[in-house]
């Protein structure tokens, strides 16, 4: 059997949507777990017996006790009580968890259906990707915990974002595989996808910036819209002499960093706005019924995504809304999802290598 007419089973493709889902349930979780200020309440990191939590009342003590070492104890949660720690215990735990359930769910029938040879070598080649950038992510991750337990009370902002655009980076190569096995493709010999490729760019871009303003917890210093504390360009990034590397570092100390990374945040969240629209207008009468189907579905989430990022803006009191914060990232992964899959429909898939009938 060659590449150019090798099909897939449905279990396969089940099997790369559960991962899809995993993954995005995985950012999802870690969303939740950093709303909650619950990333650091697990100061170890042990990939075999971290599996079991605290099962009785000296072990959770044990565990509080190495959570009281930590700054953010000692800066933040120095109130807390062995049930609060239980509260932000599990959230990490879950997290933490979850990647180890999705790489049981994930590893074990990717060698299965190696060694049946029930997926061929270009897949192969880009399920090794997601696996690798899934371990990358995992192991920023630990790196980024560390960086809030010696010193300060949370975790770098920069490691955070680097951690969760790994996490992205998996989420697309992943996005890839599914649209190849679903053999997305053109139903043109010729599609004009420059612009969607900008809008996938732009949307990653965006994503990075998603990123900081989670890590330097931007939106609690302008929590207003559409001005940002009555200015549409924030006074502090009106003057020059603030633009300097010191100030971009020293975003824990001064408000230049987070002023900009939410500034640009909300000028690329307008971009992709205009973008999406101009784009569903240009192709939806163009286009077959499956790119139409991921035109509509990418303009309601940039909408969606916009509104919630507006909500959560103005719903700040005084921390960011659980609720809406995780919301808005859930939209804006699936928008980048979305952003991909439509890019797929419009690719010239005359040599694509997993050519199946849905």
């Amino acid at each position: 059997m060659t590449d150019q007419n090798y099909k897939f089973t449905r279990t396969i493709r089940i099997w790369l949507i559960i991962g899809l889902v995993m993954l995005i349930g995985q950012v999802i979780l870690g969303g939740i777990t950093r709303l909650t200020g619950s990333g650091l309440s697990i100061t170890r990191w042990d990939i075999v017996s971290g599996i079991i939590p605290p099962l009785n009342t000296a072990q959770w003590q044990e565990a509080f006790e190495l959570y009281k070492q930590t700054p953010q104890y000692h800066k933040i949660n120095s109130h807390f009580d062995l049930s609060d720690f239980k509260f932000i215990y599990f959230w990490e735990y879950f997290h933490r968890l979850w990647v180890r359930i999705l790489g049981f769910i994930f590893l074990i029938p990717f060698i299965v259906f190696i060694v049946r040879k029930q997926i061929n070598f270009y897949l192969v080649k880009r399920l090794f990707l997601v696996v690798f950038f899934t371990a990358l992510t995992a192991s920023a991750g630990w790196i980024m915990v560390k960086s809030g337990l010696i010193n300060r009370p949370w975790v770098n902002a920069y490691k955070l974002s680097l951690h969760f655009i790994l996490a992205t980076v998996s989420i697309g190569f992943m996005t890839k595989a599914v649209a190849d096995v679903y053999n997305y493709k053109s139903d043109k010999k010729k599609h004009d996808s420059k612009s969607l490729l900008v809008l996938v760019f732009i949307t990653f871009t965006q994503m990075v910036f998603a990123g900081l303003m989670a890590g330097m917890k931007a939106g609690l210093y302008f929590p207003s819209w559409p001005d940002m504390n009555g200015y549409f360009i924030p006074e502090v990034l009106q003057n020059a002499k603030n633009w300097n590397w010191h100030n971009l570092t020293n975003y824990d100390t001064y408000i230049f960093a987070p002023a900009l990374i939410q500034f640009i945040h909300r000028l690329l969240a307008y971009l992709l706005l205009i973008l999406t629209i101009s784009i569903y207008l240009k192709y939806r009468k163009q286009t077959s019924k499956l790119t139409q189907f991921w035109l509509s579905t990418i303009t309601i989430l940039v909408v969606v995504q916009i509104l919630l990022g507006v909500l959560t803006v103005l719903n700040i009191k005084p921390g960011i809304p659980l609720t809406y914060g995780v919301l808005h990232q859930l939209v804006g992964v699936l928008f980048f999802i979305s952003t991909l899959f439509l890019y797929f429909t419009t690719r010239d898939n005359t040599n694509l290598a997993s050519k199946c009938s849905i």
